[in-house]
């Protein structure tokens, strides 16, 4: 399926790119007289290339500036094609893209995946708790959550007198939420943070726009990983040994549910105070999927 544009309020656009699995993520954009506000770029070169062409059919005017949500490179990596645009994020956004340079993990997924050029570059504006952005008269309050969830440098864009949240991958709707190199509990925490916000509608990081019962479906996933995890630990099980035998229920119907085994990795760093260990983490995925690269469409 092809990448679509939805306007979700007045000058306020989701790019939506199906099917939202491994690298596929969402962005969107606000356009205003003098310039567009960006929210993310895409994870290929083809990929943000398309996105750019999308904004130019419904606007004429420069892109001034791109919000990264967080460092993941389907959000990032297109940032080089945005030269024109001041880059804004997180402190610890810039730091983890300066630190990870082109990511060594890219072979866990299909070898066949066309990354194009990939180039980091990290934002050079940013802010330690967040930033007000203006599309014309539409504030837009971009706001770091404040602690580790989906990763260390989670921000969400919230336009109050719309509402309207680019929930970055705090949110993901019909795919497994990810948290390995964030915090279960954090990333609960969170989503008890975007709930009070109010939102009517959600882009977010990854799948259709939705309402707020998707964050509902995030809880109940992640409070179903951090309750297996309990129970693994108790039994001495590895992550993998436990998400092999782990009855994904209501969850099995979501993509990437291989996703759980890095999950569970987080669970269990979480619960002793320990760090993760990514590569194996990653390793533990793909041998949950039956030691074959992880399906990326990008």
């Amino acid at each position: 399926m092809s990448p679509r544009v939805e306007e979700v309020s007045d000058g306020v656009y989701a790019y939506i790119q199906p099917d939202g699995s491994w690298w596929i993520n969402n962005t969107g954009f606000m356009a205003g007289r003098r310039g567009v506000i960006s929210v993310d770029a895409c994870s290929t070169e083809r990929r943000t290339r398309a996105y750019r062409d999308a904004i130019a059919k419904i606007s004429d005017r420069p892109i001034t500036t791109l919000v990264n949500t967080h460092h993941h490179g389907d959000h990032t990596f297109g940032n080089h094609l945005f030269p024109e645009a001041t880059i804004v994020a997180h402190e610890r956004t810039r730091e983890q893209i300066i630190a990870d340079g082109v990511p060594t993990y890219l072979g866990a997924w299909s070898p066949d995946v066309e990354w194009g050029t990939l180039d980091p570059v990290p934002p050079f504006l940013t802010y330690t708790d967040g930033v007000t952005l203006y599309s014309d008269d539409l504030r837009c309050e971009v706001r770091h959550v404040g602690f580790a969830a989906h990763t260390t440098n989670d921000s969400y864009v919230w336009i109050p007198s719309r509402k309207v949240l680019f929930s970055g991958d705090l949110v993901f709707n019909g795919g497994t939420p990810f948290v390995l190199m964030g915090s279960v509990a954090g990333a609960l925490s969170a989503l008890d943070q975007l709930e009070e916000l109010g939102a009517e509608t959600i882009v977010p990081g990854h799948g259709d726009v939705c309402g707020p019962s998707a964050i509902s479906t995030v809880r109940g996933y992640l409070r179903f990983v951090q309750e297996t995890a309990e129970a693994g630990m108790a039994a001495g099980l590895s992550p993998l040994e436990l998400a092999r035998q782990t009855d994904l229920g209501e969850y099995g119907t979501l993509t990437d549910s291989e996703r759980v085994v890095g999950n569970l990795h987080r669970a269990y760093a979480d619960a002793t105070g320990g760090e993760v260990d990514l590569a194996a983490a990653v390793l533990d995925m793909i041998t949950f999927n039956g030691g074959r690269p992880l399906t990326c469409h990008a």
